[in-house]
């Protein structure tokens, strides 16, 4: 898809595993951020469904996201995840995983959000809570 809604200023550089993955941010705002996967035999497990383990790393990466908006490139921040649970509900269908993460509460460093994985049919694949630590760069 990547119909980037995003300032491009706020796009950074991927990190080694997510670059190795494919992965990339789609939406980032107060509160709220988006990634999307092309869903690839790469990811696929041996029973040939999307692994397990690409839907927590999504939830994962999306949900610390979605607490460290800055709204500024030169003011990032970064989180550390305390906790995380994936909850699989059912498998994909599409060709594109999508990951939108949303915090649920939290205070000054710590916060708590909530994910979902679903494909672009709106087919959920999982569901995740975590409970990050925010760090400056």
């Amino acid at each position: 898809m990547k119909d980037h809604n995003l300032d491009p200023a706020l796009v950074e550089d991927p990190y080694p595993l997510q670059k190795h993955l494919g992965f990339y941010l789609t939406d980032w705002s107060e509160g709220f951020a988006r990634f999307e996967l092309p869903v690839t035999g790469f990811l696929m497990n041996r029973y040939g469904i999307l692994h397990g383990g690409i839907h927590g790393v999504m939830a994962d990466t999306v949900m610390g996201f979605c607490g460290c908006y800055t709204g500024d490139p030169d003011n990032r921040e970064l989180a550390m995840t305390l906790n995380l649970s994936v909850n699989y509900v059912g498998p994909l269908k599409g060709d594109l995983l999508i990951a939108e993460g949303r915090v649920t509460g939290g205070g000054a460093k710590t916060f708590f959000a909530e994910a979902s994985v679903k494909d672009e049919l709106d087919n959920i694949a999982a569901r995740a809570t975590g409970v990050f630590r925010r760090r400056g760069r």
